[in-house]
């Protein structure tokens, strides 16, 4: 845990208390604050008050006296207008942040030579990945790594901060949104694309907060930029412009003069302005796809800033497990292989999946977000049937009809089935079940995670059914 300070003798408000909320309060309360902490759900008050978390109904209190309101991420916090507290907090003055702005807090109460270093990694697809994929190259580089935010242990769970260690983090729009003085020595903007919108009040709220990682740079720290979307790449251009900290391009798409690329399995490395000799890095069999080579080349541009040599960066990229539910692979069941993707939660992930695995059999649909599938018209030919999920199947049927042959599932279980029975009757040479739903999970699961395991399971289901005669 980071114990924060800042608050010490203060009163503050914390509200929303999931995982992140329950550890912003202990991170407080060690550091000497007077938590007043609430939650709308019972149960989630319940929860943090086993914890040792103290519950004060903040409905009945005296905002004058609060120094700070703590929000969680997932509360509005401007759009489509703000929770009743935030408006409270507001109204007399009272600042509203985030658990990553009482982490950067924390480190800058630090000696510039005392400060640990941060890898902050944003956008809308891939940022996961790229940050466990930083994380597992340290750490077998021998770096003192401690990985989180949005990903895993939320960032005061974190072990304790000092000087030699490096915290790689995964920053959401929604985190970025809350942090004032959070500044990143190695900031990574993977791509930008439409997610969130209503959270940010249309396309430029939600680009400003992503660009919102590169705040409080200086002229020692590193800017890595995906230059493969027009929004990242005019952000690119427009930070090499400003000349307040030193920018990396990347691409899975383009060679580039200065920056770092990866085409069709080969890694270029021209950080310095010339091209170094090309690596193959096809041996990263966890890291199938475009959208994974732009990882890679994050990854590898962000490891070069922080000091890494170039083949210790490859190495460890070749060892890297991956991440579950995102285009993994959980299994084959007589030669049809079933690749789970639940963490495809919009269109572009969806997209980078399809061409990552063409002529699959899709499994999509769940809560669609605005932008819906229309955009992958172009890769429907790419597709051999889709089996239509969740809130979004008489929707994603309009947009199919006449266009892809696919069946109204509406259920994951009668999903996998019938594709199952379809690939496996196709007589298709090594086919794939590609389960990359382009939706959120809300409509029928918790999260995307308890659906990629309802994925899994199903499969496990259709062996369990299967006659003790027949092989699996």
């Amino acid at each position: 845990m980071i114990p924060v300070r800042s608050f010490e003798g203060k009163d503050v408000a914390v509200f929303g208390l999931g995982r992140s909320g329950i550890a912003t309060c202990k991170a407080l309360m060690a550091g000497g604050a007077r938590v007043c902490a609430w939650d709308d759900n019972e149960n989630a008050r319940k929860a943090a008050e086993e914890a040792g978390v103290p519950m004060v109904d903040l409905n009945r209190r005296d905002w004058q006296t609060f120094a700070a309101l703590v929000l969680s991420p997932g509360i509005p916090f401007r759009f489509p207008e703000p929770h009743r507290f935030v408006r409270m907090a507001q109204l007399v003055g009272t600042p509203v942040i985030g658990d990553m702005e009482l982490f950067a807090r924390a480190v800058n109460e630090f000696r510039s030579v005392d400060r640990p270093r941060i890898v902050g990694i944003t956008g809308t697809n891939g940022k996961s990945t790229t940050t466990a994929l930083v994380g597992h190259i340290l750490k077998v580089n021998g770096k003192d790594v401690r990985v989180g935010g949005n990903i895993g242990v939320g960032v005061l769970d974190l072990e304790k901060l000092h000087s030699e260690a490096i915290y790689v983090l995964e920053l959401s729009s929604y985190q970025l949104d809350l942090a004032e003085s959070l500044r990143c020595d190695v900031a990574v903007m993977l791509n930008i694309s439409p997610d969130h919108l209503s959270r940010h009040g249309g396309m430029d709220g939600y680009v400003s907060a992503k660009r919102r990682i590169f705040r409080n740079q200086g002229t020692g720290d590193f800017a890595i930029v995906g230059v493969d979307d027009v929004r990242s790449g005019v952000m690119a251009t427009q930070l090499t412009g400003e000349a307040m900290r030193q920018v990396i391009p990347i691409s899975a798409e383009y060679g580039l003069g200065r920056g770092v690329a990866v085409l069709e399995g080969m890694l270029q490395d021209s950080i310095a302005g010339r091209a170094e000799q090309p690596v193959d890095i096809s041996g990263a069999k966890a890291l199938p796809g475009r959208h994974n080579h732009q990882n890679v080349a994050a990854a590898y541009a962000a490891c070069r800033a922080l000091g890494l040599e170039p083949a210790d960066i490859v190495s460890a990229i070749e060892t890297f497990p991956g991440l579950p539910h995102r285009l993994e692979t959980i299994g084959y069941l007589e030669g049809v292989r079933f690749i789970n993707d639940s963490k495809a939660t919009n269109a572009q992930a969806a997209e980078q999946a399809i061409r990552a695995f063409p002529n699959a059999w899709w499994i999509v649909g769940g809560r669609p977000k605005e932008e819906g599938i229309d955009d992958l018209a172009p890769l429907f030919g790419q597709i051999r049937k889709a089996y239509l999920i969740g809130e979004s199947t008489e929707a994603f049927a309009r947009v199919l009809t006449d266009k892809l042959d696919h069946a109204k599932c509406r259920t994951l279980d009668v999903a996998v089935a019938q594709a199952f029975e379809d690939a496996k009757a196709s007589g298709v040479k090594d086919p794939v079940i590609l389960f990359s739903p382009a939706c959120a999970s809300f409509d029928q699961f918790r999260d995307f995670e308890q659906r990629g395991l309802a994925f899994r399971q199903e499969a496990v289901n259709l062996v369990k059914r299967r006659p003790a005669s027949q092989p699996v």
